[in-house]
């Protein structure tokens, strides 16, 4: 008899049970959307502001170091000491090797430069554009062109096995150089392939493959500092602590995330006598946005449910209200309160159910397509989101509902026999 009522409300109120199902779908297929998408979204936004540069940065353990005495630094002026070349090699050998997108070593060299038979002083920028970086069996090709995208070049990017340079667009001005052009840099006849814009301080220098900057100072393998790109997670008040404060479980849990100060710890372990710190400026935008961004999708989402429970409320009141006389009967009848609360409740049930099917299915295709259009990849679809999203659907459908419900079962059957309620 109980299955019977059920699907008699079914087949009796095919377009009110159609309102209230379609607002349940709509609601789910949001919620599975914009879940999905929060659960796939910080690699994919992280890699998105990795456009934005490098946010770590390598230097040598002795550049960090002050000496202060009465309040005056005594630190003698150097031009600093150096990090290894071959070290480099060992960030991808660190726990979150995984979350390096590119590093790019930086020597800058003061240098004279002639052109025209005009020598003024210059800086030559040694770096990596596209190099080839192996540990074990690790691969990765990295340089300039990726952690500094917003670099453009005139003309050609030179090859890190060659005596190509760039030149700074204001330098070229300057000395009235052009892509093509021969430039004499300490007594070295080398080859412009291409100028470039920067925006910054690179304009007003000479960017050279790497090992020609330590050819032109007679220090081979020398690195002045490292810029280094990787995927990070927002900081919080725990990604602050010192890790020499802590031990144990909670070493390892600070150790094993991916915070900016987690993996500039771990980087200082990969290279001897380093120094590694994040580019905080950069950093913590990242955080914010990802923050922010985050905060809309879960407002999106409560939005969504919460006008699908309104949905499902007004159709359910009206669903019950236009039944009073069917209840009335079950209750002239003997019915009592669980029994016919546990019937509206079944049917709301099987509503949230076959609704949340519906939305996650339409769901994850909408989260595909997000994915598509916005972040140009797939967004993945966790099958344990499907329980998780039917739960979701059967809690909004059963507060919209238990309003309506609650009111059916203090129907008075005399006045509801009678229509008059």
């Amino acid at each position: 008899m109980f299955v019977r009522l059920v699907y008699e409300s079914f087949r009796r109120q095919k377009r009110r049970k159609l309102l209230a199902g379609a607002a349940i779908a709509l609601g789910v297929t949001v919620a599975t959307a914009m879940i999905a998408v929060a659960t796939d979204i910080g690699d994919k936004i992280n890699r998105e502001l990795r456009t934005i540069g490098a946010n770590l940065v390598v230097t040598p353990q002795e550049d960090s170091l002050d000496l202060d005495i009465g309040g005056v630094n005594v630190k003698p002026p150097t031009d600093g000491a150096f990090l290894n070349e071959s070290d480099l090699s060992n960030i991808l050998g660190i726990f979150w090797h995984n979350n390096i997108t590119g590093f790019a070593p930086m020597l800058p060299v003061p240098v004279k430069l002639s052109h025209n038979a005009h020598p003024i002083n210059a800086i030559l920028l040694g770096t990596y554009f596209s190099h080839p970086v192996t540990y074990g069996t690790d691969k990765l090709t990295t340089g300039v062109r990726t952690t500094h995208p917003w670099w453009k070049v005139s003309g050609a990017w030179p090859s890190d096995n060659s005596s190509d340079v760039l030149l700074g667009d204001r330098l070229a001005r300057e000395i009235g150089a052009t892509t093509g052009d021969e430039i004499t840099v300490a007594g070295r006849p080398l080859h412009v392939s291409g100028i470039l814009s920067t925006g910054s301080g690179e304009d007003g220098e000479i960017v050279a493959p790497l090992a020609l900057a330590q050819q032109v100072i007679g220090r081979p393998g020398a690195v002045r500092r490292v810029y280094v790109s990787a995927l990070t997670k927002p900081e919080d008040a725990f990604a602050r602590r010192d890790p020499k404060s802590m031990s144990g479980a909670i070493y390892d849990r600070w150790y094993c995330s991916p915070y900016p100060q987690s993996i500039a710890y771990q980087l200082q372990e990969a290279i001897p006598h380093s120094h590694a710190e994040q580019i905080r400026q950069v950093s913590q935008n990242e955080g914010a946005v990802l923050t922010r961004i985050e905060g809309l999708i879960f407002l999106i989402t409560l939005a969504a449910l919460f006008a699908s429970g309104l949905a499902v409320s007004a159709a359910m009141a009206t669903a019950i209200f236009e039944r009073r006389t069917e209840v009335g009967l079950m209750k002239a009848l003997g019915a009592g309160k669980l029994a016919i609360a546990s019937i509206f409740f079944a049917e709301a049930a099987l509503l949230a159910l076959l609704g949340g099917i519906i939305g996650f299915v339409t769901g994850s295709l909408l989260a595909h397509r997000i994915g598509e259009s916005i972040f140009n990849s797939q967004i993945s679809i966790q099958p344990v989101l499907l329980p998780v999203i039917l739960a979701i659907a059967v809690i909004v459908t059963f507060a919209g509902s238990a309003a309506a419900i609650r009111r059916a079962v203090q129907f008075d059957p005399v006045f509801a026999l009678r229509g008059e309620l």
